[in-house]
């Protein structure tokens, strides 16, 4: 018998494609930790809840497919992907190439506008911060990076990024439910905008291999934990 969740709201008429809001629904359900690793989805109550056609469950489990967050069992059908730390540790080692070169590339080549741009995004996300409001949080730093990876000019890696989004997500709230980090993350990402800003490649590189060291280390310890129980 799979456990009582409580339902999602209903979807309501919006600018976006109804695809396009019923998959931003279930990823931030997903993220937020609504259904548990491993919960079988089931069409016939996402319909119910969310007020859409089973076609448009079908196509928003094969896109949270694609980008790891749903997994399709023989016997079972779709259920929620299970995170442990060898998938873990490869998405932390893509990131601090990807994120670290971006940040680097950024600092040599940005313009004053590209500077502006990352400043409000620094500002959004201490707002977000400041809020404690997890699902703003999370759009804000996407943002930072995505500003980073715009000054930088890195598109093809920010396609990557974009692509492990979802799992980058689900790792986070894993990260900020523990207060055993070295340095807060908005700590991390302040300093990562100074160097960036201040045109020191070297520098945004250690500052971004060190976010992402701190984060790595609390996830392992944490998904370690989970495997072992």
């Amino acid at each position: 018998m799979e456990p009582s969740q409580p339902a999602l709201a209903p979807i309501k008429h919006s600018l976006q494609t109804l695809r396009d809001v019923v998959q931003d629904r279930m990823r931030e359900a997903i993220i937020a930790g609504h259904f548990s690793p491993g919960e079988r989805l089931v069409e016939r109550t996402l319909c119910d809840q969310l007020g859409v056609s089973r076609t448009v469950i079908r196509e928003t489990i094969r896109y949270l497919e694609a980008e790891g967050l749903v997994e399709t069992q023989a016997h079972r059908g779709p259920i929620i992907a299970r995170m442990d730390w060898a998938q873990a540790s490869q998405i932390y080692d893509i990131r601090k190439q990807l994120e670290s070169a971006a940040a680097a590339a950024f600092a040599v080549n940005h313009t004053p506008a590209h500077a502006k741009t990352l400043r409000q995004a620094l500002s959004k996300l201490k707002a977000a911060s400041k809020a404690d409001d997890r699902t703003r949080l999370f759009k804000a730093t996407t943002g930072f990076y995505a500003a980073i990876f715009d000054g930088a000019g890195h598109t093809v890696a920010w396609e990557i990024v974009q692509r492990l989004n979802g799992r980058i997500s689900r790792l986070r709230v894993m990260t900020l439910a523990t207060s055993d980090r070295h340095r807060p993350g908005l700590s991390h990402m302040t300093g990562i905008s100074e160097a960036v800003l201040s045109r020191d490649a070297a520098a945004a590189r250690v500052a971004v291999e060190a976010h992402i060291d701190d984060a790595a280390a609390i996830a392992k310890t944490v998904l370690t934990e989970q495997d072992q129980s």
